[in-house]
């Protein structure tokens, strides 16, 4: 099984991305691959439909290590875990999201690769939109 590394790197604080990217009012607003509605919570689980139908996400709890790593659960019961890193970086953040080819062909692995980079890019303009580090910047 092959698994991809996708990662972003945005101009803003890890604790920030972090809280933004955690959020789940947010979800909608960056991660397209996921969530194209209003994301509503049942305990502690989110539901949102999502291009493949309605799913459930559950992510690790609320940590100081910026791990956003999540299980989905697609309309047909299968259960997906997905890794999602804020890590700290020289200009800033940077976001991994792992993604593997798990009993899917190539065509929907490349087709998942690139709904990732949507999301991390629609992640990185949404927060450095707001105040990008500049270059002399801590």
């Amino acid at each position: 099984m092959d698994s991809q590394h996708i990662g972003v790197v945005i101009r803003r604080p890890p604790d920030e991305v972090y809280e933004f990217a955690s959020n789940p009012a947010n979800m909608q607003r960056w991660a397209a691959g996921l969530a194209q509605s209003e994301v509503s919570r049942e305990g502690d689980t989110l539901v949102t439909e999502s291009p493949m139908g309605r799913v459930s996400v559950r992510f690790v709890g609320r940590n100081a290590f910026g791990v956003l790593d999540h299980e989905v659960t697609l309309p047909h019961g299968e259960t997906v875990y997905n890794p999602l890193r804020v890590l700290p970086h020289p200009e800033g953040s940077e976001v991994v999201f792992t993604i593997r080819q798990d009993g899917i062909d190539e065509e929907t692995f490349s087709r998942d690769a690139a709904m990732v980079r949507d999301d991390l890019a629609r992640l990185r303009g949404i927060l450095e939109e707001v105040s990008p580090l500049r270059e002399d910047s801590p």
